[in-house]
């Protein structure tokens, strides 16, 4: 088995997920600042175990002895980020990481479709 990597890997207790799509033309500078400042910056705050992003793809998925076909979803974006507690996204650490950078001003306004998701771990 390959060592797991990423935000699930972590054992982390909760998963904090933000989905959003962007404007066409501001989708080269969105990916730029998400990756460059905007997960950086967030990563740096105090509860925040690992971050990374996806991107929704088209889905096969075998069930029921048939192979299912899923065309893409919306949102097109998603950043994973572990936590140590959902108290981190009320910190002022986090507050203002938020608000750093470029994010607030040249790329947020042109986000839409905004998905917010706290997820607890779940322990068999």
């Amino acid at each position: 088995m390959k060592p797991q990597h990423g935000p699930a890997a972590t054992g982390a207790p909760y998963l904090f997920i933000a989905s959003m799509d962007v404007t066409p033309e501001k989708e080269a500078l969105f990916n730029e600042v998400y990756d460059e400042e905007h997960s950086p910056n967030l990563s740096t705050v105090p509860g925040v175990l690992d971050v990374a992003r996806y991107e929704s793809t088209e889905l096969s998925l075998s069930m029921g002895g048939t192979v299912q076909h899923f065309e893409v979803q919306r949102p097109k974006y998603h950043a994973i980020f572990a936590l140590a507690s959902p108290d981190v996204l009320v910190s002022d650490a986090w507050s203002r990481a938020i608000e750093t950078g470029r994010w607030p001003n040249a790329v947020r306004p042109f986000t839409f479709n905004r998905q917010h998701r706290l997820c607890r771990l779940r322990r068999a």
